[in-house]
């Protein structure tokens, strides 16, 4: 992979690059969250990201069924599925600048690293980008 390309992002993200978090926070993980993966999408292509989506309002039936079938309370918001070093993959919080860890996420965390997986919380598009490319390339 050549150097120069590492931190280009797609004409449609450069105004998500320099991302600043509006009054309203409603969706502004979201936002992140997105522009994140569209980079990553771009610059990796072929390479194992996604999300897992255990946040959200849910009916207690929906929420019910949804814990039967493996939904676990903490579990971070991306996995890359691309052993590194001494890593078996990289999860991912993602995170406003304002924004902190639940209990459960940190004890996650803990035992995602235990188990010999690396672990980051992510607050922008560039620590997003920061964060993949040392991972996969150091």
């Amino acid at each position: 992979m050549q150097s120069n390309k590492l931190n280009t992002v797609p004409a449609d993200l450069k105004d998500l690059k320099d991302f600043k978090v509006p009054k309203s926070r409603r969706h502004d993980e979201s936002r992140i969250q997105q522009a994140a993966v569209k980079w990553f999408r771009y610059q990796y292509p072929g390479m194992l990201l996604y999300a897992i989506p255990n946040g959200g309002a849910r009916s207690g039936t929906e929420a019910s069924i949804m814990k039967g079938e493996g939904v676990l309370a903490g579990v971070a918001d991306l996995f890359l599925s691309v052993p590194a070093a001494e890593y078996h993959g990289l999860y991912i919080e993602m995170k406003t600048k304002k924004g902190r860890q639940s209990l459960s996420q940190e004890a996650f965390q803990k035992e995602a690293e235990r188990f010999g997986y690396k672990y980051a919380v992510c607050r922008s598009l560039d620590e997003f980008m920061e964060t993949i490319n040392n991972y996969l390339l150091n």
